[in-house]
């Protein structure tokens, strides 16, 4: 059986907040298409935040797990 492939934005948006929270530069953005590169800024700022409100650890990985289920 196949495995049904996620939302690119998603994804995007999901390793780009990975990268935030993280404390990694936005300048690793890994995209050049301009709506996935946005999906991933996105995700980057709001994974930078998290590390600036200290979401790291568990409650990041928690924080991560609320997103997914939401999205």
């Amino acid at each position: 059986m196949r495995r049904l492939k996620r939302d690119p934005m998603e994804r995007a948006y999901l390793r780009g907040y990975q990268h935030g929270v993280h404390g990694k530069s936005q300048e690793l953005c890994p995209f050049t298409h301009p709506t996935t590169r946005q999906a991933w800024l996105n995700g980057w700022r709001e994974g930078r935040a998290d590390h600036w409100d200290g979401l790291t650890g568990t409650a990041g990985i928690h924080r991560l797990n609320e997103m997914r289920a939401v999205g």
